[in-house]
């Protein structure tokens, strides 16, 4: 008994109280019939229910309404009551699917192959999270992270699309519905609107200038856009008000 424990609330059996709050005798322990599991008195005077029903294997030895055997009891063999003999647990083997190794950063194996492409999924707010993007696409929580640069999994709610990278999902396609307009367009606008929160453009025109002229590198837009405020300012006479005029300026 020194060993055992109450298989409802995990308390050594040696531990269990004697006495209950008003100081009376709790009932002894009851060993399981159906299965070699065992009840502690603590239990059994807390819900009267488990001095006649096995919550494991379901099934109850008094009259009930319920059906017995709501699910097949597990074949453990038949036990004495108040026997200290238990069937010991089968021997661990480690399962040949990858599936059921822990997915994390450092347990997926690459092939030294060329990555794949990024893919891009079109988030829908009401079901994806970090969490089930990472299993829904078999790459690491921490890589998603990185690679989408959020810092906390509330964050992701603020963004409509979110870079899969290549390197962990070769699938190569994405499982979001993809707008009508397409993935290029949809990649377009985003960065428009990030170069104009980058750089505190207001008109709409001078983003996508300098985005085209850039080669809708979002980077090199952003350069030249800083290069031609840092010239403006200090050249004071030949400095235009941001807007149709800018345009006009740098147009080829």
């Amino acid at each position: 008994m020194a060993t055992e424990s109450c298989c409802t609330c995990a308390t050594l059996l040696a531990q269990v109280p004697r006495y209950g709050p008003s100081e009376k005798p709790l009932p002894q322990h009851r060993y399981l019939e159906c299965c070699p599991r065992v009840i502690c008195g603590n239990c059994l005077h807390k819900n009267e229910r488990f001095n006649d029903y096995c919550p494991f294997c379901q099934i109850s030895v008094a009259p009930t309404t319920l059906p017995q055997g709501l699910k097949e009891p597990p074949s453990y063999n038949t036990v004495a009551t108040g026997s200290a003999e238990r069937i010991p647990p089968p021997p661990y083997t480690a399962s040949a699917s990858r599936h059921a190794e822990p997915l994390d950063e450092k347990s997926v194996s690459l092939d030294g192959s060329t990555s794949a492409e990024d893919v891009l999924h079109f988030l829908n707010h009401r079901d994806d999270t970090v969490t089930s993007l990472s299993l829904r696409y078999g790459v690491p929580a921490a890589v998603l992270r990185r690679a989408n640069n959020i810092t906390s999994d509330h964050l992701l709610q603020g963004r409509r699309t979110i870079i899969i990278p290549g390197e962990y999902y070769k699938g190569g396609v994405s499982l979001s519905p993809r707008p009508i307009e397409g993935e290029e367009e949809e990649m377009r606008k985003a960065k428009i609107r990030r170069l104009m929160v980058a750089c505190k453009v207001s008109e709409y025109d001078v983003a996508v200038l300098y985005l085209e002229q850039s080669n809708y590198d979002l980077e090199a837009a952003v350069d030249a856009y800083v290069g031609d405020e840092e010239w403006e300012k200090s050249h004071p006479k030949h400095r235009s008000t941001r807007g149709k005029s800018s345009v006009s300026r740098f147009m080829p």
